[in-house]
């Protein structure tokens, strides 16, 4: 059995698609059906069921997944004992976070979860459909994403556990120089249209943008100065003065927020969770540990997210 074919058949059950797990996998499409029908073989059963679209698993193969994913699980937990410098299966946490929580948020969290634990960790930096991915796959064992009520993560809930972590809130930001020269006039004339720092296509928060936009109390008039994936290159490009972007108030850093000033009120935001997954079949001692303190530390008053408010459509009758 090669191990490859575990790799193979857990991206095709993650992506429900072969030519985009064969691109994930730098394999041809022949190459990688061949592999997963050599898979088959092995296992004596089919495990995909190639009749619909997007591809799904056979009940066999989905009996097949899980142990899979914990056999890929296992091979990564040692190669990590072996060779990652002392680091051990027995304390190590493999987390996916996105950069701007990395950077402005995991410091002091890690301090409070690991508080008299002998833990250590490695990171997995992505956006929010990677690091999704990375835990289904098993290749991380939590994943720490923003949750918004109207874009919510597709994942089996039977399968991953849940924790609200914080609530946030996601809104248009301007550096305050701009707004005290009044070259910028929110949220815009058609004359005057605002410039916009976007979220690229694809990304989760431009999604959420998105919503934001079209439930917005008034129009906005824009044109699109620039995109990026990353909310850290749209705050410093909004703190330069290149126009607004929507910004998490996590990503708001003490230099941000004397260069930077919220726009709009109430209506042009959105408030997000801050969460966390892992795997319920994750039976490691360190990621149980450190998941128990997750869930005794999680905030009861949190308050519920708000959706925004769907504008109603004037009624033509």
């Amino acid at each position: 059995m090669d191990l490859r074919w575990l790799n193979d058949f857990l991206a095709v059950a993650e992506t429900g698609n072969f030519t985009k797990a064969a691109e994930q996998r730098n394999s041809s499409q022949a190459a990688f059906s061949r592999r997963l029908q050599a898979l088959e073989a092995w296992v004596g059963k089919p495990l995909i069921d190639r009749s619909f679209y997007p591809t799904r698993l056979t009940p066999e193969g989905e009996q097949f997944r899980a142990y899979a994913t914990e056999i890929a699980r296992n091979l990564t937990d040692a190669r990590a004992e072996i060779s990652g410098g002392g680091a051990t299966k027995a304390d190590h946490i493999r987390i996916a976070i996105p950069y701007a929580l990395a950077t402005t948020r995991l410091p002091t969290w890690w301090a409070e979860w690991t508080d008299g634990q002998k833990l250590t960790c490695s990171l997995m930096l992505g956006n929010i459909h990677d690091l999704g991915a990375a835990l289904v796959a098993g290749e991380v064992d939590v994943a720490i994403c923003f949750y918004g009520a109207q874009e919510p993560m597709f994942l089996d809930m039977a399968r991953f556990d849940k924790v609200q972590i914080e609530t946030d809130r996601l809104r248009p930001w301007a550096a305050k120089t701009l707004v005290a020269s009044g070259q910028l006039q929110f949220p815009g004339t058609p004359r005057r249209p605002v410039p916009l720092l976007r979220y690229s296509r694809g990304i989760y928060f431009a999604r959420l943008v998105d919503a934001i936009i079209d439930a917005a109390p008034t129009p906005l008039a824009s044109t699109r100065v620039m995109e990026s994936d990353m909310a850290d290159v749209l705050r410093e490009m909004a703190i330069a003065g290149h126009g607004v972007a929507w910004l998490p108030d996590s990503g708001i850093t003490p230099a941000a927020a004397d260069a930077l000033t919220p726009l709009g009120g109430d209506g042009w935001g959105m408030d997000i969770s801050i969460v966390a997954y892992c795997d319920r079949t994750n039976r490691r001692a360190a990621v149980h540990r450190l998941w128990s303190g997750l869930k005794q530390a999680e905030p009861a008053n949190l308050h519920p997210v708000r959706k925004p408010a769907i504008k109603k459509k004037p009624d033509k009758r």
